[in-house]
């Protein structure tokens, strides 16, 4: 089955046209073989805008994977984790887990990561880095795992061990 995908690009200067997004393109180049991605919507550093278009794409648009690029780190500007865990319903810790594991073997900054993912209703929700090379690192890390975890979502009685 292929499942929605929506990619969110959280950036102050990328949603007034003072910065060209390119970690959204990329992102969805990755996905668009297994999943049917929508337009890349970018928006402002502001918890509650990050938290609505979460909230609309997941309890409007029934999009299954929601996939946010930026604000992550530690600025006070750097809020998608927060206004992440407004509307997730449980945790993922796994997936945050292993790509902050992964990127420290790249780089030894990326400790320093705030991401999170969860679910929300029948959707995952994954924060990613900003930066294009991090974010579809990250991407690339998890990215085996997430057809399996939305049919698991979705009802599948089918054993994780294949």
């Amino acid at each position: 089955m292929r499942y929605k995908a929506a990619i969110i690009t959280i950036s102050d200067k990328g949603s007034c046209g003072e910065r060209v997004d390119t970690s959204g393109p990329a992102l969805r180049d990755m996905l668009k073989s297994e999943f049917d991605v929508g337009e890349i919507v970018i928006i402002p550093d502001e918890v509650d805008i990050i938290a609505g278009t979460i909230r609309q794409q997941v309890d409007e648009l029934g999009t299954d994977l929601i996939i946010t690029n930026g604000g992550t780190g530690l600025s006070k500007r750097d809020v998608t984790p927060e206004a992440t865990r407004m509307v997730i319903e449980k945790d993922l810790p796994g997936f945050a887990e292993v790509m902050r594991a992964e990127s420290y073997k790249i780089t030894p900054t990326a400790v320093i990561s705030r991401a999170i993912c969860g679910i929300r209703k029948e959707s995952i929700i994954i924060n990613l880095p900003g930066s294009p090379k991090a974010a579809t690192e990250c991407l690339g890390f998890i990215k085996d795992a997430l057809q399996h975890a939305l049919e698991k979502l979705k009802g599948s009685t089918v054993d994780c061990a294949r």
